[in-house]
């Protein structure tokens, strides 16, 4: 990929390797962003409230050289809730309309959603889910943003693609949103206590089958529906291509802390943590690790989404696997892998 490429949310969780990866294939990004840090090299960055469709338009109008977009902004994450829909379609509609007026030689647009478009946030649902899988009746941005996309794109040069991950992984030291450094931080905070490695859920979250994407997969399989012609005007489910249970995952983390792995427990960490600031603090001290508040690591009302899904969590990957990407990801070796960098950085001991 050579081309000029516009990702917007260029600073969130599913762009980070996006933008590695678009870079060292030769491609020129432009990251547009409410608050941007500095560019460097092949990456610029440009300041836009999407929200505001004359800023978004006063940002944009110099793109002339942009041939793909990957969108991936949010106005704001609900966790497990219902996120609004006026506001990320109106994002998403000002980012079209600004690109589409500067950009005239513009290739593909591809929209990254997520398992809320299964309602996975709502409770169980159909297993494996499907890209064709009927909608549920509740409002979803998803929903709306793909019409738009769809029906926008009808008659135009350019065509358009969708990426369902479900919940993304990474080390990602910037961003507390990530569940590996929460199970991190409850693990060294159930250690310095000297109580078992405990699991934050019911037993039926514990038992039942989930899935997860790894951020660089992701950015991989984005590229590659982006640039794939036989995904033209389609969406996407990518997960790691395995499945995993907490209960046969919890005793290998339990072990790589060297703890005893505890019985399920439900727990709600954001209050359970609540005053384990100074257990934090100690952990920290003890073990010499980078200076910041437990907050700064782990987001815990993020991990207590997760905790709580006693259900199955499962989509469908066949339709991408017959398109041509075959990637695959151990999802126990990712989890043991993103600790390992969170070790080595002085973040978690």
């Amino acid at each position: 990929m050579s081309q000029t490429t516009l990702i917007a949310g260029a600073t969130g969780a599913t762009a980070k390797r996006l933008v590695e990866l678009l870079i060292g294939a030769g491609s020129t990004v432009i990251g547009v962003s409410r608050n941007p840090p500095a560019g460097q090299g092949r990456l610029s960055f440009v300041r836009a409230d999407l929200l505001d469709p004359d800023d978004s338009a006063r940002a944009l109008r110099r793109c002339r050289s942009v041939t793909h977009v990957f969108y991936t902004g949010r106005a704001k994450h609900g966790e497990g809730g219902i996120e609004s829909v006026a506001e990320n379609t109106a994002m998403f509609r000002n980012t079209l309309d600004a690109i589409e007026q500067a950009a005239p030689d513009l290739a593909h647009v591809h929209l990254v959603q997520g398992g809320k478009y299964y309602g996975a946030h709502l409770g169980p649902f159909p297993t494996p889910a499907r890209e064709d899988d009927p909608r549920h009746m509740l409002l979803n941005f998803y929903y709306d943003q793909q019409d738009l996309l769809a029906e926008r794109q009808r008659g135009r040069r350019w065509t358009w693609s969708a990426s369902r991950p479900d919940f993304v992984f990474d080390f990602a030291p910037e961003r507390a949103r990530n569940i590996i450094s929460a199970v991190g931080t409850y693990a060294a905070i159930a250690a310095e206590l000297g109580v078992p490695l405990n699991f934050p859920g019911s037993r039926d979250c514990f038992d039942a089958i989930k899935q997860a994407t790894d951020a660089t997969l992701l950015a991989k399989a984005t590229i590659f529906i982006a640039t794939t012609p036989a995904c033209a005007n389609e969406a996407f489910n990518v997960t790691n291509g395995d499945l995993f249970r907490w209960n046969r995952l919890w005793p290998r983390l339990a072990g790589y802390f060297g703890l005893p792995a505890g019985a399920p427990r439900p727990l709600k960490l954001a209050q359970v943590m609540a005053d384990k600031e100074p257990v934090w603090q100690r952990i920290v001290a003890k073990h010499g690790l980078k200076p910041q508040p437990r907050e700064a690591v782990a987001n815990w009302s993020f991990a207590d989404v997760q905790f709580s899904q006693d259900y199955d969590v499962i989509t469908s990957t066949t339709k991408l696997r017959r398109a041509g990407f075959n990637d695959v990801v151990d999802t126990e070796e990712m989890f043991l892998a993103h600790l390992a960098r969170y070790r080595e950085a002085g973040i978690l001991p």
